[in-house]
Order: C-alpha cells, then structure tokens, then sequence
C-alpha cells in the first residue's frame, strides 16, 4: 500500500516538475513568456480522447482540426511505424520516394479535376507562402510584373508567417500589430452569412466587381478560405460568392486560390469546397495526416505550372528541409484511405444534425449573440470577449477539451466521435459558454 502510495507520489511531483519547466521556459501559441496563460499537461490520448491532469475529456477540437480518426488509430499508428522501418526522411532534392509519390497520385485524384501538379510543403502556414509565390511568379512569367497584390476578403485567417499575415484581416484579425510592415493587399468586404438573401448577396457582388475592376492591373490572384472562414470568426457564407470570384478572376487574368487548410478533407460536408468551384491553386493541410504529423500540400493547374516556368528563375523558389517527408507521406495516404472507405458524409451531417440540435438552446442564454453550424463544425458566439480561462476551466470540469478564441466558443470534433461522447461535448460547451 505504502508503494503504491509513493509511486502515485512521485508520479505527482513529476507533472509538477515538467508543468514548472514548461511555464517558465516553452512558449505556447499567442501566449505570453513573462505573464504565461496556465496550460494542462496530456498523458494520453485514445480515440477521441485525451487523458489531461490525470483524468479522461473528450477533444472537441481536433487538436486544431487535424486528427479527424480520433487518436491512436491502428491503420495510422502502422503506416507510421511501417515507415520509420524502411527510413524516416530523406532530402527531397534530387531524390524522391513511393510515400511521396503515392501520396501525390492520391491527392490529383482525389481533388477536383485539374488539379495536377503537387507540392508538398511542411505546414499550413507554409503552403499559403507557396501559394502566394506561385501567383507572382506566374504572373511574372505570363509578362505582367506589376501584378503583385493580392485581393482578398475580410474576416478570413491564413497563417502566422508573413504573406499568410498580410492576407489576413488588417483591422480584426490577429495580426494588426503588423501592419505598415507587411505586404498592403486589398480587402473585400465580408462575404454575406450563408442564407443572408440575394439583396445581400448582389450587394456584396457588385462591390467585388468594382474592386476587381478598378484594381486589375495590380492584382495577380484572389485568395479565401472557401465557404467557412476559420481562426478569423468561424463564418458560413453563400458558396455563391466563390462563383463570382472564379468569373471575375477569369475575366481579368487573375488565378483563385483556396485556402482549404481547415476546410478540406470533408469538414464542411463536402471533400472538398473546391468540389464546388474549381481554384487554380488549392491549399491543403491540418487533416491531411490525420493529425499524425505536420505536412501540408499545394496543387495547381498545369497553365499555372507553365507560367511560373516562364518566370526569370523557371522554378518555384521554394523547398523545405522536410518537404515530402517520407513519414508525413506514408501516413497522409493512409489517412485519405481512410476516411474515403468510411461513410463519412453520413458520420458529418449525423454531427451536424445533432449540434445543430444541441446548441440551439443555447441562444437564449445570456450573453450568446449567435450560434451557427456547418458540417462537423459548430459555433455560439458571444456578445463580449471569452473568459478564455474560466470557459476551459469549466468544460474540463464537464469532462470536454475545448479552446476558445476571441469572443467564440466552438468545436470541430473527430469525425469518429460517438454520439455519447458528443452529448458529453455539448454539454461541456453549454458550461463553458455559462462561464466565459
């Protein structure tokens, strides 16, 4: 008895230990170094699971909308380990591999056709850099140099580094500290709330066309996160705008690209939103591995590969240290065969159903300005910033793991989430949403 009582102990001081090390020396995402924000200690994670402070929650998130099959699954855990047998990384400079190039068969096939040329990038973040180079490059190589801007709309989100930050709203996103030092792009207005009605919605188009009109000598491609803005306000809007995007880019020589980053791998409903509307490039990331590992990918056209092959370097001038690693690859394939063997779409609109059930009620509390939802996503906004502190504190103490931003409360569980596990969710949310 007294053993065991020592090892529980010491098993004690130890999370102390490391939860000390951590405060005063890791830094943690858009937290402080001097004043840092508490944070939980994980253990262990099994499917849609994490094991934080020694007790069992339910991942509302995702880990950041990654790890879509939940944790630990088999099939991933051994396409890893399968891997790391054979050889865990090699330079992808003069060299490549079969992860790689079964990973890039899968992803032209998968993607909407025409979408047929693969860079494999390290994260999310980078692939929009990418994407962004791309573009002036191609129109370099097409003889329009002075095409160097961007247009883009407001409330969207595309990164931390820093063409993904000068893409990102300049007034109400998180990167307004940097303005007068990053790129100047051009902003739209937010794209109306999916349902808003067409005087909205032709309202909204006409001002696009004049922007686009009156810029087009500028402007080298148009880039938004398609259907569902994520980190920037977590907004449904009518898919009907990226139509009007895809016909004015095409009338005035533009490229489109999406950022597909948090939307892609059938978190809305769709595979893909580009299903909808076909982009000239498309970025993926966060669920391409389902979670397992940082990769990230970007597919272009062939006239867009073509362009930038005219440009002064004739290359893309771009390429990670870690670019198609082998691991990433092998267990980004196994992920995508994964969830097109499942019956996803129906495990989506069953998620949808029930949050959109379950949050409903939550409007009449006090303080809930909105609640929102779309595929395996849901919102309430509040009327005032989170207590992002006591709303945590609160769902964990309901046995869910969630994290709020700004003035929401939100979730984008794994698709594999059992329908106890998600009244467990909703039920934390309703908690922390009380709290925050």
């Amino acid at each position: 008895m007294r053993k065991a009582q020592a090892v529980v102990e010491e098993a004690a001081r130890g999370r102390l230990e490391t939860l000390a090390f951590d405060r005063e020396h890791l830094w943690h995402p858009y937290t402080s170094m001097t004043e840092p924000a508490p944070v939980r200690l994980v253990t262990g994670a099994r499917g849609c699971e994490l094991e934080v402070d020694g007790r069992w929650v339910v991942d509302g998130m995702s880990s950041w909308w990654a790890a879509i099959h939940g944790y630990r699954h088999p099939v991933l855990d051994a396409a890893v380990r399968d891997q790391v047998e054979r050889f865990s990384h090699v330079m992808f400079g003069g060299l490549t591999h079969e992860p790689a190039v079964t990973l890039g068969r899968r992803l032209v096939d998968v993607t909407p056709t025409g979408l047929e040329r693969v860079f494999l990038a390290d994260s999310g973040s980078v692939s929009v850099e990418v994407a962004v180079k791309m573009a002036l490059q191609y129109q370099r190589g097409i003889g329009r140099p002075e095409r160097r801007k961007l247009l883009t709309v407001r409330g969207g989100y595309h990164g931390d580094t820093f063409h993904p930050m000068s893409v990102t709203d300049p007034d109400g996103g998180m990167h307004t500290m940097w303005s007068g030092l990053l790129p100047e792009q051009v902003f739209a207005q937010v794209p109306p709330r999916a349902g808003a009605g067409t005087g909205h919605l032709e309202s909204w188009m006409l001002a696009l066309e004049r922007q686009v009109v009156r810029r087009r000598d500028e402007l080298a491609a148009i880039i938004v996160e398609p259907l569902l803005q994520g980190a920037g306000g977590m907004r449904h809007y009518d898919s009907e705008c990226l139509r009007v995007m895809r016909d004015l880019a095409d009338e005035h020589g533009l490229l489109l690209i999406f950022d597909e980053i948090a939307t892609g791998f059938g978190r809305t409903g769709h595979l893909f939103v580009s299903e909808l509307v076909t982009p000239d490039i498309l970025c993926l990331g966060k669920a391409l591995t389902g979670g397992y590992l940082s990769l990230a990918a970007v597919l272009t056209k062939d006239a867009v590969a073509r362009g930038i092959s005219g440009s002064e370097s004739g290359v893309v001038m771009h390429g990670p240290t870690f670019m198609g690693n082998p691991m990433a690859c092998a267990v980004a394939t196994a992920s995508i065969d994964l969830l097109l063997a499942s019956d996803w779409p129906s495990r989506v609109a069953s998620i949808n159903e029930r949050l959109a059930t379950g949050l409903e009620p939550l409007q009449e509390l006090p303080g809930v300005k909105d609640v929102r939802t779309v595929g395996a996503v849901g919102v309430v906004q509040l009327d005032h910033p989170v207590d992002v502190v006591a709303a945590t504190d609160a769902a964990v103490a309901a046995g869910v793991w969630l994290r709020p931003f700004r003035d929401l409360i939100y979730t984008m569980p794994p698709y594999v989430i059992a329908d106890e596990e998600l009244d467990r969710l909703l039920h934390g949310i309703t908690e922390a949403v009380k709290a925050g």
